[in-house]
């Protein structure tokens, strides 16, 4: 696998130019071993270091860049790669505009959302969970935030000189993503047109579709040329044991990660 891109991984189709790079992993190509196994890229999460190091090194030298990892908190905070050296970024999305940086987002059921500009002067990626994709009390979550810092960076603060692209990649699907009222509210405060994105499902719960509600987000920002996940079977985390790592359905276990660069 190393010096190239694993054949389970997933390589977004999607019409960007050939200058940005972009890759999904899944558990496919490393040393760890269960229930990590076998590339687990996230080291918080009790796995070996040492096979966590053996496995961001075959990462790395997959994509042909340097994946940044952040330490994510769930939050909306967008930080500009590469940032100061030997710093750790504590962010939940990220924007660069210099080659060979990836842009990379480490998930387990969350939404990794990837980002690039039609002329490929800038990357950007964001990790979606609701909580970060809700946001604050304003309702401004880490969707508003990564296109508002890709735009500044490309120098488009009016939105007329650049059109983004979004992919989406796995994550937890709308037949497995479980909620409280909470949740839904949540949503809703800023969108009533987001309560299609939830199915009752049990007294007091719901089913949410995290894919659309980041649709829904994207849509509003007039970032309409989405690809990826559409909230089918084959996106959902949580139904692909072999293929993905999945918080809820194991409790422990890996990452997996989704990047993006320029070259």
């Amino acid at each position: 696998m190393a010096n190239g891109i694993h054949s389970d991984w997933l390589v977004p189709d999607w019409p960007v130019p050939t200058s940005v790079r972009a890759v999904c992993s899944t558990r496919a190509g490393g040393v760890s071993l269960p229930p990590y196994g076998s590339l687990n890229l996230g080291d918080h999460v009790n796995d070996e270091p040492a096979a966590v190091a053996v496995n961001r090194r075959r990462f790395s030298e997959a994509l042909g860049a340097k994946p940044v990892f952040m330490r994510q908190i769930h939050g909306w905070d967008v930080a500009s790669l590469p940032g100061r050296a030997g710093e750790e970024t504590v962010a939940d999305a990220c924007v660069a505009t210099a080659p060979g940086v990836a842009c990379t987002i480490m998930v387990a059921d969350c939404l990794p959302v990837l980002f690039a500009d039609e002329q490929g002067r800038a990357v950007a990626a964001a990790h979606a969970g609701w909580r970060g994709l809700a946001g604050g009390p304003d309702g401004v979550g880490v969707i508003e935030r990564t296109v508002a810092t890709l735009r500044t960076a490309l120098n488009d603060a009016d939105h007329k000189t650049s059109r983004l692209f979004a992919w989406l990649g796995p994550c937890i699907g709308p037949d497995a993503f479980e909620v409280g009222p909470e949740v839904k509210t949540a949503f809703e405060a800023q969108d009533a047109g987001a309560a299609a994105c939830f199915k009752p499902h049990s007294e007091g719960k719901w089913l949410a579709d995290l894919q659309a509600l980041a649709r829904r987000r994207l849509q509003a920002l007039n970032v309409t040329q989405v690809f990826g996940n559409d909230g089918s079977a084959a996106w959902c985390t949580v139904g692909q044991p072999s293929r993905f790592f999945s918080h809820r359905r194991d409790r422990v276990g890996g990452r997996f990660a989704a990047a993006v660069w320029r070259v």
